[in-house]
């Protein structure tokens, strides 16, 4: 496929013989473009960015640009994407703010129009990440998770695979996988579209709404509703779930004082 002739591509990019570069793209560093990526009109590649094979980017999406950080002395960091990404109108992914850092994107995610990224974030495999969501720097995003529409992520904050954010939720504590986010760090139930939508059978998404209900509903102490559910006989949905909150260094959200966990849409 052509590159267009108001294309501007830097002679270290290597771009592969079958992507599409359309007009009025801006390749200006040693961007690397993987096989069948089409480019659509002024998006913006730059830095150490490598892109894998069939990846979409849409309209003004800018990816691997400075990083926003005050400490960024003009390193020559990195933005690593993988496969079947798509990246909507005005998108943003940031690359890392050091030199030997990188942004990473895994494969098959969506971003959609003006979508923010920040530098040094993890994403993993089939997120979604809705218009208007922030995602701010050291972010961890696990696999399937679903950031709606103008949420706000704080750094470091981890959000656990299959999690749920429902529109403007903000985060700065992590959010258990399987959960759904919403206001300010509360989880309002599980996501149990998304469980099914998974392929969870009906038994393990009872077993993890008994350990929601002990885990995160009230005000319990952590600590002692984790011994419980240990005690009991576990799935490896409910060993993930612990996992993740052991490894929680800002804090876990946490459920309403009151109800039951409710479905995630």
């Amino acid at each position: 496929m052509p590159i267009h002739a108001t294309a501007i591509v830097d002679p270290r990019a290597e771009i592969d013989p079958t992507a599409d570069v359309g007009p009025f793209v801006v390749i200006d560093a040693p961007v690397i473009l993987g096989a069948g990526t089409r480019v659509m009109a002024h998006a913006f590649l730059t830095g150490n960015t490598r892109i894998g094979r069939d990846n979409v980017i849409h309209v003004g999406a800018i990816l691997g640009h400075e990083p926003q950080h005050l400490g960024y002395r003009g390193e020559p960091s990195g933005l690593r994407i993988g496969d079947r990404n798509v990246f909507r109108e005005h998108s943003e992914v940031h690359r890392s703010w050091q030199g030997d850092g990188e942004t990473v994107i895994g494969d098959d995610n969506y971003l959609m129009s003006h979508a923010h990224i920040a530098h040094d974030c993890h994403v993993g495999n089939r997120t979604l990440i809705a218009s208007g969501a922030l995602v701010a720097g050291h972010a961890e995003v696990a696999d399937q998770a679903f950031i709606s529409g103008n949420c706000v992520v704080h750094q470091h904050v981890r959000i656990g695979r299959l999690a749920l954010l429902q529109g403007l939720a903000g985060v700065g504590l992590d959010v258990p996988p399987f959960c759904v986010a919403a206001g300010v760090n509360t989880l309002s139930g599980l996501n149990l579209v998304g469980l099914r939508r998974a392929g969870l059978a009906s038994e393990r998404i009872h077993a993890l709404r008994r350990a929601y209900v002990r885990l995160f509903r009230g005000r319990r102490n952590l600590r002692l509703a984790i011994a419980e559910v240990e005690a009991e006989p576990r799935t490896p949905e409910i060993d993930e779930l612990l996992a993740f909150i052991r490894g929680s260094r800002r804090g876990i959200c946490r459920g309403r004082d009151a109800g039951t966990p409710t479905d995630g849409e």
